[in-house]
């Protein structure tokens, strides 16, 4: 048992590496087999497919990736920190980095395969799930439809960074910042700016 669990490791540590490198489609039973330092009888003798390698690759990787932004999440103070450790860990990609092309490549391949969609759904839900609360927690109005719009925010913005036009971290946070502002905030900062405008 051992023994398969490594090799079913190596095989999916492979796919991670060829996802990126080449694009989903492009990985083939060979290449990864070679990759893993296996042979292809091995691949099939694990997985029922090839596709059903690359989704538990990928679904392993989206996992920690969301096991690793909840600790931060559920370590912030404040709203404002809530969005600043979720920009801070998003600032460490670039957009055209492995774990970036990754998810692009997996988001890509979801459109063509139900079962992907479905488990990369979950792990999202999860994740907002987790936001949400801790948003609830630190007093923020509809805390489910705010962690919703900033992760969906924060993921365009990795996409667009990744074509070399995505927004600075300092304005991008002034911007997040005002959606998880109290609304008696939010009405001071339009009354003052309205008087701005007068004078």
């Amino acid at each position: 048992m051992e023994r398969g669990n490594e090799v079913r490791q190596r095989l999916t540590s492979a796919a991670v590496e060829l996802i990126p490198e080449r694009g989903w489609t492009a990985v083939s039973t060979r290449i990864l087999a070679e990759r893993a330092g296996v042979t292809p009888s091995v691949v099939h003798y694990h997985y029922s497919s090839l596709q059903a390698l690359l989704r538990e690759a990928v679904i392993g990787a989206m996992r920690q990736r969301v096991n690793d932004i909840n600790t931060l999440v559920e370590i912030a103070a404040t709203a404002t920190d809530l969005i600043d450790v979720l920009l801070k860990s998003s600032d460490r990609h670039s957009g055209d980095d492995p774990t970036a092309r990754l998810f692009v490549e997996a988001y890509l391949a979801a459109s063509r395969d139900a079962q992907l969609r479905h488990e990369m759904a979950c792990e999202l839900a999860d994740l907002r799930e987790a936001f949400a609360r801790r948003l609830l927690e630190c007093g923020v109005p509809a805390h489910g439809d705010t962690a919703a719009i900033l992760l969906a925010a924060l993921d365009g913005a990795l996409l667009h960074r990744g074509l070399g036009i995505g927004p600075d971290a300092k304005p991008a946070a002034a911007i997040l910042h005002r959606l998880v502002a109290p609304d008696d905030t939010l009405s001071t900062a339009g009354h003052e700016g309205t008087r701005r405008e007068m004078s």
